[in-house]
């Protein structure tokens, strides 16, 4: 994208997530072109900014300074000025500030982009080889046991891949809370994305915790994905119940077929049990 046709409104920048060159030609167009950048932490920041010679004015905007910091912004995009804003790593508002920032201008109808590029929830999905087509993104789980378990409980029926960030010094009693309230499904954990020394422990959830708890915290932060919950086997006497109370008024295509509805089991499994059944009664 050209400097020159760069058009006012707030960008929301992906930045890397660890190698500095892993971000987007989009993105440093971008951050050349703009009028002024918002970011978590200037440091963090600033390198990216001076390996790629760029010199944009560098202001902050974090989770408390946000509402001294918003009206500002807010009167820059007024005036048709070119706001970029940016996270540590990755791409902004994914567990990052800014959330209310977006809202705010496009409550004023202020134009709003993204420039995509580095997600570690993303990444870590990829990588954990678990179910990707159906996922949530449920961010850092609370520190404090009894109300983790509490959000664990929440998301338990959930028919989806869960992903959540979480500190390395809390990852083991966070597996283990998550064994016992997740029923120890298939798991991952990944830390370290994009860098040098990577990392993606896969297993079972109790297996992980044990793997954690022995070993000691790892350095940085985690992303643990979660699989799906996973089918259990059904409950046979539960199920004949089920087909003898429909095979009294309906016939064995109608029995089989309501019952199928009401378990999800196959239609065609169950009308051979409703024969087994008629056959019991002959």
């Amino acid at each position: 994208m050209p400097e020159a046709t760069l058009a006012p409104g707030l960008y929301l920048v992906a930045t890397p997530i660890g190698n500095l060159g892993d971000v987007t030609l989009r993105a440093l167009a971008v951050l050349r072109g703009v009028d002024r950048i918002f970011c978590e932490d200037t440091r963090v920041t600033a390198r990216l900014l001076a390996r790629y010679n760029i010199t944009t004015p560098l202001d902050l905007y974090h989770d408390h300074n946000a509402e001294r910091a918003r009206p500002t912004i807010l009167a820059a995009l007024r005036r048709g000025e070119r706001v970029a804003l940016v996270s540590d790593a990755g791409t902004p508002l994914v567990c990052d500030p800014g959330y209310k920032l977006v809202r705010a201008a496009i409550a004023e109808d202020l134009p709003v982009t993204a420039i995509p590029g580095p997600s570690a929830a993303l990444t870590a999905l990829i990588l954990s080889g678990l179910p990707p087509d159906v996922f949530l993104v449920a961010g850092f789980l609370p520190p404090r046991r009894a109300a983790r378990r509490r959000a664990l409980e929440r998301w338990s029926a959930l028919e989806a891949t869960l992903v959540f960030f979480e500190g390395t010094s809390r990852l083991a009693g966070c597996l283990s809370d998550m064994a016992a309230l997740l029923d120890n499904r298939p798991a991952a954990v990944a830390r370290e994305l994009t860098k040098l020394h990577e990392e993606i422990q896969r297993g079972r959830l109790a297996d992980l915790a044990t793997y954690y708890r022995d070993a000691g915290p790892p350095r940085g932060e985690a992303v643990v994905v979660v699989g799906p919950p996973e089918p259990t086997a059904p409950d046979h006497a539960v199920v004949d119940s089920r087909l003898r109370a429909a095979l009294a008024n309906l016939g064995m295509r109608d029995a089989a077929a309501t019952v199928a509805a009401a378990t999800g089991l196959p239609r065609s499994e169950l009308y051979r049990r409703a024969l087994a059944i008629r056959s019991e009664k002959g």
